[in-house]
């Protein structure tokens, strides 16, 4: 199954805050806001920090270390054998893998992997989004613009 993916992180090059996985069924979405140790960049203090939160009762929105984070994905992803990740922008690609990534030669047990990168000029998620900048409502943007698109 594809699982459609949104992280925020703190501006251009900087840590992963928060991270989303939108299954393309059903209704099992991921969500985990992450603790950061930089200052946050203005516009992410402005634009992404007071909505962090902005999500569903039932989903944790207090910051988890990375590596429970990472234990978790690979629960979440644990049943599928064949999940593919989905994202429309490469930092959110770079930022879950990096997430993996749990010690020196170490990585959370996620199994195999696809990754698939949509180019869709024209489309923003944030701009599509019932809660701009919050990765949970932008990854279920990009997942109703492709299953949209593909209908």
């Amino acid at each position: 199954m594809r699982y459609f993916l949104d992280t925020e992180f703190n501006g251009y090059g900087g840590e992963l805050i928060s991270l989303a996985l939108v299954p393309e069924f059903g209704d099992q979405e991921y969500y985990a806001v992450l603790p950061i140790s930089a200052e946050p960049h203005g516009w992410v203090q402005r634009n992404v920090l007071p909505y962090l939160a902005s999500v569903p009762p039932g989903f944790v929105s207090e910051e988890l270390p990375r590596t429970a984070v990472a234990r978790q994905i690979a629960h979440y992803l644990a049943a599928d054998s064949e999940p593919v990740i989905v994202a429309d922008w490469p930092e959110d690609i770079a930022h879950f893998c990096n997430l993996l990534v749990t010690g020196p030669g170490d990585i959370a047990p996620v199994g195999s992997l696809k990754f698939e990168f949509i180019s869709s000029p024209g489309f923003s998620t944030a701009e599509n989004s019932r809660v701009p900048h919050n990765a949970l409502h932008d990854a279920r943007a990009l997942r109703d613009f492709v299953l949209a698109a593909e209908a």
